[in-house]
Formats: C-alpha cells, structure tokens, sequence
C-alpha cells in the first residue's frame, strides 16, 4: 500500500521565506491560496489581465500580478487553470520567468503526463491534488479539517521536492486528513478512468436512464427523478462513511437483496469490455490527443458546447430544477454554481 502522510510528517518551515504564485483563482484556485495565505505562507496569485476574478481575489486580501509578473516572482508556482489551457499560458508567461531551484506544481497530472508541459531540468516538477472540490478544500480547511490529497514528484531537481510538496499540502490543509503518495502517470490515467466510466460519465448516464425507464413506462416524472438521481446522493454518503458493507446495513432487506441480483445485470461482461477499452484509450493517449484537438482553436470546442447543451435539455433536468427549489437549501445549488 501508498504511505499515506499527515501533519507530522509535513515541515511548514520549508515554505519560510518562499513566495507561492497560485496561477488560476476558480474553484481550486482560490481554495489553494487563502488557505495557504491563512497558514501563514507568502502567497500570490497570478491571472491574465481583464480576468473576472481579479477584483474577487483583492477583495479576499490576495496580491494579484499578471501570470508573468507572479512567476518571475514565485519560488513556487501551482497552476491551477483549465488543461487545455496550460500548455499555451506556461509557454508565453511561466516559463520564460523560471529560475533554476523553483517549483513547478499542477493538482492534475494531465499537461506534464501527456507531455503538454516539458520544464527545463532544473526545477522541481511536483503535484498535490486534493481529492474534493475546491469550495470543499477551503470550507475543510475553515473547519479545521482538510480534504486529502495526493502527492506526487515528477523531477526532484533540488533534493527537496517532495518535502516542499508535502508543506504545501500540509499548508493547504490536506495532511490534516492525509496525503497519499502516487505518481503522475497513476494519478492521471486513474482520474480520467474514474472520471469517465464511474463518477461522471457512468453515474450520470446511469441516473438519466433509470430516470427515461420509468417515464418511458409511464411513471410520474417526480417520482423517476426521486427515485433514480435525488436518492444516490443518500446511497454514496452511507458507502462514503462506511463503506458497501454499512450502506447494505442501512438499506432494508429487500433492497440489498436486489443490489445483489441486479448489479450484474447492469454491468455485464460487455460492459466491463467497453470500460477497459476506456482505459485503454486512457493509457494511450487517444483520449488526451481527442480532448486537446477538440479544445484548440481549430477544433472550436464545437463537438463538446453541442455535448454540453444537450445534457442541460434532458427532461431531468428541468424537472429537478423545479424540485430543488422545494428543499430547504435551495439556495446551495446557486452558490455552488457562482463559486
């Protein structure tokens, strides 16, 4: 098994007299520097001019520089932007201003995995990627707690690199809860697997047909999407705490039996086939080559703003739009949304 680190094992003090350029303030971005900032590190942030985010990130106490100035500035840069966009913004402004001994950090190890990103050899090239949200890092972070995360070096050309690495997490909060050590290659290729055939791709299309089943056969449109996408959240907290064995515990008899006999005839042998070709396409880099061929200026994200569209028009959509707004935190959705 990974070593698994925590507050005792992370040294704050390497981080002493370090300026930290947080390149990005979105939803990681300015998780990752307040709570820096509020551990007591030297942080900045760094955004490209006219970003709607400046004036946000001066309002919440933060320096703000052009992505250039910040980098010329950091001993450590965190990039956290878009994937598509890193390649093109670390080419004209960070790596032109890197100096010999500094530390480049990503939270995803998708641009320097795929070779989109190729730092010269005397830097550091780290990775801390919490396992959460960015607004779920920082109200971890403002309760005392800390989302975990993982850790990974790329190139170590200081001797120190994932002791450095591992201040930030602790900086950030994640060695509160626990930093697992990986590698690039295994944190990147297990994210877009888990990503793309389990947590977005697979429970998404998995809620949207139980919900067309039952309409399709005659169902109120409530009751499909109470059944079939309001309740998963129920089920994933119960195996969230406890894991398959405490939500079978909590659920009753008769639905632990049907867990049992229907699984397997959701996930059936081609099922299983098509996920590993998922992965294949993964390891390869076919899906990476597709992905930034479709966010460049030539492929115009035509293909994924169609995509996008079309699952805002699915009929469970508009209906959980209007029962959301009966709960009792019906205002979440919104903030969750602006933030």
């Amino acid at each position: 098994m990974a070593k698994i680190y925590y507050q005792e094992d992370c040294n704050l003090s390497l981080l002493e007299g370090k300026t930290i350029a947080v390149i990005g303030y979105g939803s990681q971005g300015h998780a990752h520097a307040l709570n820096a900032k509020e551990s007591g590190c030297n942080v900045i942030v760094g955004l490209y001019e006219g970003s709607p985010s400046w004036a946000k990130a001066e309002a919440q106490g933060m320096k703000v520089y052009t992505v250039a100035e910040a980098a010329k500035m950091a001993d450590i840069i965190m990039i956290l932007i878009n994937d598509e966009k890193q390649a093109a913004m670390y080419k004209s402004e960070i790596e032109p201003n890197l100096e010999a001994g500094n530390m480049l950090m990503v939270a995803h190890g998708f641009s320097i995995h795929y070779g989109q990103i190729v730092p010269p050899a005397d830097v550091d090239v780290t990775m801390v990627a919490p396992k959460g949200p960015g607004h779920t890092v920082r109200s971890e972070y403002l309760e005392g707690k800390g989302v975990p995360c993982l850790v990974a070096v790329h190139q170590d050309a200081t001797g120190q690199a994932k002791e450095k690495a591992l201040a930030y997490a602790l900086a950030i909060g994640g060695a509160r809860a626990g930093v697992l050590e990986t590698t690039f290659r295994t944190e990147t290729e297990t994210d877009l697997f888990g990503e793309q055939a389990v947590l977005c791709g697979g429970v998404c299309a998995l809620m949207q047909a139980g919900y067309e089943t039952l309409v399709e056969a005659g169902y109120d449109e409530v009751n499909a999407y109470f059944e079939c996408i309001h309740e998963m959240k129920l089920i994933v907290d119960l195996i969230y705490q406890s894991g398959f064995e405490g939500m079978r515990y909590s659920i009753s008899n008769t639905a632990e039996y049907g867990d049992y006999i229907t699984g397997p005839k959701i996930i059936t042998p081609e099922v299983r086939e098509n996920m590993k070709k998922i992965l294949s396409d993964i390891q390869d880099g076919t899906f990476a080559q597709r992905y930034i061929l479709e966010m460049s200026p030539a492929g115009g994200q035509v293909q994924f703003k169609t995509m996008r569209r079309l699952g805002t028009e699915h009929p469970s959509e508009k209906v959980g739009k209007e029962i959301r707004k009966l709960y009792s935190w019906n205002n979440e959705e919104d903030k969750l949304i602006n933030n």
